[in-house]
């Protein structure tokens, strides 16, 4: 009788983790920057040589560069969490120094776009993330929101920038 009771009280659960997630917008943004002491044409290049991303993201297994789509370099990206095709949609040196790159994977239950930026500014140079999010599946909606974040991912790999610069760096 128990049991039934447990297996109840878990369906109940998940019945109103999913109809929170079903209230929740499916699109989010979610932004993040750090400012580290170096000069722009410093930081410039670790950041934009996405294949080398796993030499200072400690996060990361491994990148692999993939077959162009529609003229973009894709990368799979790979974390303990899996595998992610990340299409390169923009990419721009200095002066300007963006990277725009896209989740290219049908069938998840999320995706969007990361926008790196890189200005100077007086101490050194700001590095941001712009995280424009969408996640599709109500139970994936309310894990994002409530128990993984939003700027989680963002903060690993800001901190992970800072710390191959030798530099503490808390994201905000």
């Amino acid at each position: 009788m128990w049991i039934v009771g447990a297996l109840g009280s878990v369906a109940g659960l998940a019945a109103v983790v999913v109809g929170i997630g079903t209230l929740l917008p499916r699109d989010h943004v979610a932004f993040r920057s750090i400012i580290l002491k170096q000069p722009l044409d410093t930081v410039w290049p670790v950041i934009s040589d996405i294949a080398a991303w796993p030499s200072w993201n400690k996060g990361l297994k491994r990148v692999e560069r993939q077959p162009d789509r529609d003229g973009h370099a894709v990368f799979m990206v790979e974390d303990s969490n899996g595998s992610l095709p990340s299409e390169v949609l923009e990419e721009a040196p200095p002066p300007k120094a963006t990277l725009v790159t896209r989740i290219q994977e049908a069938g998840l239950p999320f995706g969007g776009t990361w926008t790196w930026k890189a200005e100077p500014v007086e101490s050194g140079v700001r590095v941001s993330i712009t995280e424009n999010g969408s996640v599709y599946n109500p139970f994936f909606r309310f894990m994002s929101k409530f128990v993984f974040g939003h700027h989680r991912n963002m903060d690993s790999y800001l901190k992970a920038l800072g710390q191959r610069f030798g530099e503490a760096v808390e994201p905000g």
